[in-house]
């Protein structure tokens, strides 16, 4: 019986999980990915992880794929306006089966920010709290993915547009955040846990400044107010929602919200975050 599960197993953030807890030598036999479509698990499942397989919008799944589990790890789902609702359905499974401990991977500052993302993980995080299971809290800032995959946009420009304020954010990669992830799964804790995640801060400055250095294409940041920028977005096709929603994101970055002095991720992964740079290079490459 898997002592180990993860949902969204076959996710961007999922998968590396289980290949941190496979490379760090956790028997494949200890490990259940929970998937909503098995065929995407195959690789997975043709190293000896268990596939179980269960939607968070089908709670009548959830016990099953989670039944004999010593920790589990909930990722957040994706799809705004439900994730409290499908939360709690796993949430409920798991204090139903008997689970141990719930890693559960929220937001910076859940329980104070302004991001517009925070409403949703901090309802989670009270669901959590009144279920009476131990649990773990993982609150993670923003991915450094969310620059880097942009990087043709920044290099066809030779821009990048804010709405910062010239405040930092505490970015990491998606496999610093999966290997955190992993070690809150395989942690012994007493009581509940709860971790602010971020890496090295940088500025929107800094971001160019490295991007430039790296790839040899002088690129720039432009920072604009928060109305600014949701009027440039719009003009280049986005919609005056999703635009607002981008800005709002920034605003959030303006006021301090995703930077933290907290060491709790080098701490958990046993060395520093990954270096912008390095990041930067690996996407290019």
């Amino acid at each position: 019986m898997p002592t180990y599960a993860v949902t969204g197993a076959t996710g961007r953030l999922g998968r590396l999980v289980i290949q941190q807890l496979l490379d760090t030598g956790v028997p494949a036999a200890e490990i259940a990915a929970i998937v909503r479509t098995p065929e995407k698990a195959a690789d997975l499942a043709a190293r000896g992880v268990e596939i179980r397989r269960a939607t968070y919008d089908d709670p009548s799944m959830l016990p099953g794929a989670v039944a004999g589990v010593r920790h589990l790890l909930l990722i957040s789902g994706d799809t705004p306006g439900q994730r409290v609702r499908q939360h709690s359905a796993v949430i409920d499974a798991a204090k139903l089966a008997g689970v141990q401990r719930l890693i559960y991977t929220s937001i910076l500052r859940a329980d104070t920010t302004t991001n517009p993302l925070a409403p949703e993980h901090k309802a989670t995080e009270e669901v959590l709290a009144a279920s009476g299971l131990h649990h773990t809290v993982l609150r993670n800032s923003w991915y450094t993915e969310n620059y880097t995959d942009q990087l043709p946009q920044y290099l066809q420009t030779g821009t990048i547009l804010g709405a910062t304020g010239g405040n930092k954010v505490s970015a990491a990669t998606r496999a610093d955040y999966a290997a955190a992830a992993a070690a809150a799964l395989t942690r012994e804790e007493d009581g509940n846990a709860v971790y602010e995640l971020g890496g090295t801060a940088f500025t929107f400055d800094e971001l160019a400044a490295a991007v430039t250095e790296v790839t040899g294409t002088t690129v720039v940041h432009q920072d604009l107010s928060a109305a600014e920028l949701a009027s440039a977005l719009k003009n280049v096709g986005l919609d005056a929602g999703t635009a607002g929603f981008v800005a709002a994101l920034d605003h959030s970055i303006a006021l301090g919200e995703l930077v933290t002095d907290s060491d709790d991720l080098t701490r958990l992964i046993g060395r520093p975050s990954t270096p912008l740079r390095d990041a930067i290079r690996a996407t290019r490459a």
